[in-house]
């Protein structure tokens, strides 16, 4: 391992205590100022949790993980969403087998009730 690799390997422990510990804080104080009023809490519960993420950000995981998301959000726009009429075509479908299986079910469940009765007496 190079000397270069171990510092930033080190450097990312470090930020990834830090943002754990900024997460922390926020829980733990959201509980511990309790009397304090809510908009407060909620202000100071988001700030945390932002100065969290922003430490999150700078770190190897953290950078890939962006990536990702806005690979994901470029991916979405090629996707090609079914129309209005597709749709409610495939509910009716999904639901009218839905109908189907519960009475074929229901007839099935009555049947075996019926002949166990019929054995057990």
């Amino acid at each position: 391992m190079s000397s270069k690799s171990k510092s930033n390997n080190i450097l990312n422990v470090i930020k990834w205590t830090l943002a754990m510990s900024a997460f922390l804080i926020a829980v733990v104080g959201n509980s511990y100022f309790s009397a304090t009023p809510f908009l407060y809490r909620v202000l100071g519960v988001l700030g945390l949790f932002i100065v969290g993420l922003a430490i999150l950000a700078t770190t190897e995981f953290g950078r890939n993980s962006l990536k990702l998301m806005f690979e994901s959000r470029t991916e979405l726009r090629r996707v090609v969403w079914p129309t209005r009429t597709e749709t409610t075509q495939t509910f009716l479908v999904v639901f009218g087998s839905i109908v189907i299986l519960c009475l074929f079910f229901w007839g099935l469940e009555s049947f075996l009730s019926w002949l166990t009765r019929l054995v057990l007496g």
